[in-house]
């Protein structure tokens, strides 16, 4: 069994007071109630618990429970004489309290292996997480999301190029073979020999380095650079550093799979919680924000619904987990985004799987 680490987007009103009032068998209608509902989507009835309860109840004793967890605010009746639903309280405390979370398979550990190494070999990172976010999608039925930052590129060459006396172009080329270029300010009376001794002071330096290690190892060693170096060509590496670091914390999101989300729709209703959900995946910057949010810690975050303002309308759920560098510093965050009745038991073990995944790509260089 998997060790649980989930971490709640905060507590849900109720839910612990509500499982300490629960004797075994509400807790056992609750859960049979709660695994209906991920299974087929569909209320569940008190005739249906009672025909599977490994103890002999009636329906009317059933009901009289199923009363009693309404009343905690942990299940409800969507129409009248119907069977019963979750809350999205009620699913809090089961995802924090009930459900079982099992390992993740041999063969599902080597095909979320084999995918992520085939996504970057001879690739950019940036192609491995699309190649993970991939999928993601594929094992949930769900969109699979990943936010990372730009600044995680590693470098093969570094250039200044002087635009005019108060700026310079810095052309970055990555080990991947993108170019990115950037301005950067000039100190005042800078001669065009420092531009060219600082470009080769920092690419004698870069071997694959990302810029925010480039400008760790050169502040540990900043009494050899300034022996080296003149004092205008050490100031231009120092602030040029420092630009490219506070600049290069954009992020970047991905999405993969949308399309499952319009699977199995049964109603009018489902196509517009899907149609919602879209509009909150194409504001990307609320995803960003959201999936940042799971960076607060160590394991699993799982968001449910309205527990988030981005999800309040579409009723929608995210299971994610961050992923760390080489030097255990958290650089981006993947996961699933789906209806609330995702497989939990299934969903948390794989976001958490991939990302330790990724985490060993990126120590490995």
């Amino acid at each position: 069994m998997m060790s649980r680490d989930l971490k709640p987007a905060h507590a849900a009103p109720h839910a612990s007071q509500g499982y300490s009032e629960l004797d075994l068998r509400s807790r056992d209608i609750f859960r049979r109630i709660v695994e209906g509902y991920l299974e087929s989507g569909e209320p569940v009835g008190s005739r249906n618990i009672s025909k599977v309860l490994p103890v002999s109840l009636s329906a009317a004793t059933v009901r009289n429970v199923m009363q009693d967890l309404e009343d905690l605010g942990l299940i409800y009746a969507p129409h009248v004489s119907a069977g019963r639903l979750p809350t999205e309280i009620g699913l809090r405390l089961f995802v924090d309290s009930i459900l079982e979370i099992g390992d993740v398979s041999q063969e599902d550990r080597s095909r979320i292996e084999a995918q992520i190494a085939a996504g970057g070999s001879g690739r950019s990172f940036e192609d491995a997480l699309a190649e993970a976010t991939s999928l993601l999608s594929g094992v949930s039925r769900g969109a699979g999301v990943v936010v990372t930052s730009k600044s995680n590129k590693k470098l093969r060459h570094i250039e200044f190029v002087r635009l005019d006396p108060t700026q310079a172009l810095v052309v970055l080329v990555a080990d991947d073979g993108s170019v990115e270029n950037r301005i950067l300010a000039l100190p005042p009376g800078l001669p065009a020999s420092a531009l060219t001794e600082a470009s080769n002071y920092l690419n004698h330096r870069l071997a694959g380095r990302t810029i925010g290690e480039l400008r760790a190892e050169i502040e540990r060693d900043r009494l050899t650079m300034q022996a080296e170096m003149d004092s205008l060509s050490a100031r231009l590496v120092e602030s040029g550093l420092a630009s490219l670091s506070q600049s290069g914390g954009e992020t970047r999101l991905i999405v993969r799979g949308q399309a499952n989300l319009l699977e199995d729709l049964e109603a009018a209703t489902d196509l517009e919680r899907i149609r919602l959900l879209f509009e909150d995946l194409e504001r990307g910057k609320d995803v960003i924000d959201l999936l940042s949010r799971a960076e607060e810690g160590d394991g699993v975050r799982i968001f449910i619904g309205s527990e988030n303002k981005l999800f309040s309308l579409s009723g929608s759920s995210l299971v994610a987990a961050p992923f760390r560098d080489q030097n255990q510093k958290i650089v981006g965050v993947l996961g699933i985004i789906g209806p609330k009745r995702l497989n939990y038991a299934r969903i948390v073990p794989m976001v958490d799987y991939t990302a330790r995944v990724m985490g060993k790509l990126l120590e490995r260089g």
